[in-house]
């Protein structure tokens, strides 16, 4: 599916920088398995699925879109298509992929705006059928395609979705041909149980007890700054409660999760805890239990603003977690890596582009950081060089490592990245980033990672803003390192 996806998209966002995912679900919406994609989108996809499946009729040649993150999506470029599977008549599971894109009709360019209500940031798809029973619903998708700045893009993209999708419900059919339905199901139902005791078996290795942590947003956008994010772990008999009570309310920016995003982080720090082994399927998550109150910062209520909360906030919950399993277990975590996605969106009446970059990599008890990679919640790509250029009015004038920008100690956190762009045309940017005040922290004595710069021309940027530039300006943006493990 994720072969098919990449190099039938069109956007460089999708075929080059690789910002999609897919998975394959059972009859009844429970995560079988997944590509190693982008942890954000699979995490949210496998907390959410179940409920989408359950309020719905579904049908032999069904197709659904949504982006809703209210309903099953995460924020509004993430657009996710769901296909059931039948096999004689018979409802065997469901295969579905989230890909971004960078025009999702918001009124900013790239589609990642500093909004404060969902509705300001772009076209909202709730769970709709683009076919139904082999039936194509064309209204439905030129309803969409209709708000695009960039429809053919648009097009081009959903229709590289629906190929994926395609081939996913051919493969698995062949699969369950092979197998015949009742071993294909007795299969899953073991696969389930495997991953449960291997899932149990890691959890096992932390001591029972309680562990907090806390850790700040740098801002939400709006003018709310430093903004709290506490989590309490109770562990107990190969269960853990994870619990984020304490955590700040939902804000007016746009840095708010609804609660499957939350999940994928929480997901994603623990099946780092289990063999290598473990299927990434539900049974090797139902030992974990997720607490947070609905109208917090990550579970927030609609119409909360939530563009960055999938890709900034999602970075910080990991970093939370990880701290406090860090009191639990202190020679199996790293120090907190740069922790931003460090979102770039930009264009213009006729473009949009949209990219990641990222930074230093948290050092651990085994080695170093590695230097200016993506960590955790993302495992996208960087877009090179040549096909910015090719595609868009902008110059890359510098694409370096950040010298010095990791923590020192026994072992050194890993740097950032440096990366400017000249424009050569009158664009609109925003920028969503964190770690601008809030050092990438240090373990066992190790210092912290130094704090990311965006820079206009050299004059200091915000962490997150919308700004008009001309041909000529210049952009740098400059990632946190990771912070350091042990003192030398």
């Amino acid at each position: 599916m994720g072969a098919v996806l990449q190099k039938t998209a069109f956007s460089p966002n999708i075929k080059d920088r690789l910002d999609f995912s897919c998975a394959i679900f059972d009859a009844d919406g429970h995560l079988c398995a997944q590509a190693a994609h982008i942890p954000v989108h699979l995490g949210s996809m496998a907390y959410a699925m179940t409920s989408i499946v359950e309020q719905y009729e579904w049908q032999p040649g069904d197709l659904m879109i949504l982006n809703d993150p209210f309903l099953g999506g995460t924020h509004l470029p993430d657009v996710t298509l769901i296909t059931p599977v039948y096999y004689q008549d018979q409802r065997c599971g469901f295969v579905a992929n989230r890909a971004h894109h960078a025009d999702i009709g918001s009124p900013t360019p790239g589609s990642m705006p500093l909004a404060t209500v969902l509705e300001d940031e772009g076209l909202i798809i709730p769970p709709s059928f683009l076919e139904r029973n082999g039936k194509k619903n064309n209204a439905t998708m030129t309803g969409i395609l209709n708000q695009l700045h960039n429809p053919e893009m648009g097009l081009a993209d959903l229709s590289a979705q629906m190929s994926a999708n395609r081939c996913g419900n051919n493969r698995l059919c062949e699969l369950i041909k092979i197998m015949n339905v009742g071993c294909f199901e007795t299969a899953l139902q073991e696969l389930n149980a495997y991953a449960n005791k291997l899932a149990r078996y890691g959890l096992g290795k932390i001591p029972d007890g309680e562990y907090s942590f806390d850790d700040w947003m740098d801002d939400d956008g709006a003018g709310n700054m430093d903004i709290p994010i506490k989590v309490t772990l109770r562990v107990d008999n190969n269960m853990v409660e994870v619990d984020f009570t304490e955590t700040a309310e939902q804000v007016e920016g746009n840095i708010n999760c609804p609660l499957p995003v939350a999940a994928a982080a929480v997901y994603y720090c623990f099946h780092c805890l289990m063999p290598p082994q473990t299927p990434a399927c539900t049974g090797s998550f139902l030992p974990l239990r997720l607490i947070a109150p609905e109208g917090c910062l990550v579970n927030a209520k609609f119409p909360a603003a939530v563009a960055a909360g999938n890709v900034e906030t999602s970075t910080r919950l990991v970093d939370v977690v990880l701290g406090a399993l860090a009191r639990a277990i202190p020679e199996k975590i790293p120090a907190a890596s740069h922790g931003s996605m460090n979102n770039i969106a930009m264009g213009s009446v006729n473009w949009d582009y949209y990219e990641t970059l990222g930074g230093g990599m948290g050092a651990g008890p085994a080695g170093g950081g590695l230097d200016a990679v993506q960590t955790h919640m993302t495992n996208t790509l960087n877009t090179p060089i040549e096909l910015v250029e090719k595609y868009f009015p902008l110059r890359i004038n510098r694409y370096e490592i950040r010298a010095g920008s990791g923590g020192q100690g026994t072992y050194t956190g890993g740097n950032g990245l440096i990366r400017e762009y000249e424009f050569l045309d009158s664009t609109t940017v925003t920028l969503l980033t964190e770690r601008r005040r809030h050092k990438p922290w240090g373990l066992q004595g190790g210092q912290e990672g130094k704090c990311g710069i965006n820079l206009l021309n050299d004059n200091p940027l915000p962490a997150k803003t919308t700004l008009q530039v001309n041909a000529g300006d210049r952009l740098t943006v400059k990632t946190a390192g990771g912070g350091a493990w042990g003192n030398t």
